[in-house]
């Protein structure tokens, strides 16, 4: 008997628009003669399933069933492919669980954590995890600039604590130049984090639950042709991404395991893809994403594809692993 799967996609923040993206390669790659793959959309507004001739139905929130045609459909495993709030910050994940519904993705205070820059960092700093120095400000308060520049240095990144894709980043060089960056991150968050500039080679690494083992996948070096790996760069060509990374094998061993670490401290499962920036030898966390990019140009399956699993094998194992 086939399964249902819902394959979420859209989501409330700026990332949208790649969820969307996400969410179609997804219904396109699962094998139909194995899964009845269903793509819902969650928006603000509204929660659908939307048919391949793009007929909405509405989704009962209740149960997270769908009435097509008389029919109730019920789902075995929800596959997520939300980008940011409510699908990469823990309240699907919340929901689902309360609803018992096997889902794709980490549980839901993992999400929540590694979601929230701030905390996953701080989380990790025990554990020996090296990051770039930070200050934080929240909505309100009042900014002492010297302070900022005191404790980061400049350049710095100010960014958007809770937001994904870039949004809500700007390098900034100049001390007088800080407020104008801290409004574009608020836009974004109401919390914010002020990040050193780490220069040094940026490495992406995916690290999956495959066929119950935790696997560090090939690494990803990237090279922005912008000033950052901002939006263009991450989605509108303006980088390479360099599959395997051209680094010593030393210096690969150390990223590997340094990923495989932060994976298994923060008890992940399913996706995730972090970003380290090599700074005197030595790697240093940048983020954690648990909901990666899924499309023809995001980096984890350029990675999987280098490991020589198939987008295929690389959705279907996710789904296999959740209904175990």
């Amino acid at each position: 008997m086939k399964k249902n799967i819902a394959i979420i996609m859209g989501g409330y923040s700026s990332e949208y628009n790649i969820s969307l993206k996400s969410g179609q390669v997804v219904y396109k790659t699962l094998e139909k003669s194995k899964y009845n793959a269903y793509r819902v959309h969650i928006f603000k507004n509204k929660w659908v399933f939307v048919n391949d001739m793009d007929e909405e139905f509405p989704i009962d929130k209740n149960d997270f069933s769908v009435l097509v045609n008389d029919t109730r459909i019920n789902f075995d495993c929800v596959f997520n492919a939300i980008h940011g709030s409510p699908g990469e910050d823990g309240f699907m994940q919340g929901y689902f669980e309360l609803l018992n519904i096997a889902h794709t993705s980490c549980n839901m205070y993992q999400a929540a954590l590694t979601f929230n820059k701030r905390d996953c960092l701080s989380a990790l700093k025990p554990y020996g995890i090296k990051t770039a120095a930070s200050y934080f400000v929240n909505l309100g308060d009042p900014i002492d600039e010297d302070a900022i520049v005191n404790k980061v240095g400049l350049p710095c990144f100010v960014k958007a604590n809770r937001a994904g894709s870039s949004f809500g980043i700007s390098k900034v060089y100049k001390k007088e130049d800080l407020q104008q960056a801290l409004d574009v991150a608020f836009k974004e968050d109401d919390e914010v984090i002020i990040e050193s500039f780490l220069d040094g080679i940026e490495i992406s690494v995916g690290v999956i639950t495959y066929k119950g083992d935790t696997v560090v996948l090939p690494l990803t070096e990237i090279v922005s042709e912008n000033d950052f790996f901002d939006y263009e760069a991450k989605y509108l060509g303006k980088s390479q991404e360099i599959t395997p990374a051209r680094i010593s094998e030393d210096k690969a061993e150390l990223v590997r395991t340094l990923a495989k670490k932060v994976y298994n401290v923060l008890k992940l499962k399913g996706f995730s893809r972090s970003e380290y920036i090599f700074k005197n030898g030595e790697p240093h966390l940048l983020e954690v994403n648990t909901v990666p990019g899924l499309t023809a140009a995001s980096i984890l399956p350029q990675q999987a594809a280098a490991a020589g699993i198939s987008l295929s094998e690389l959705f279907e194992n996710a789904i296999e692993e959740a209904l175990k």
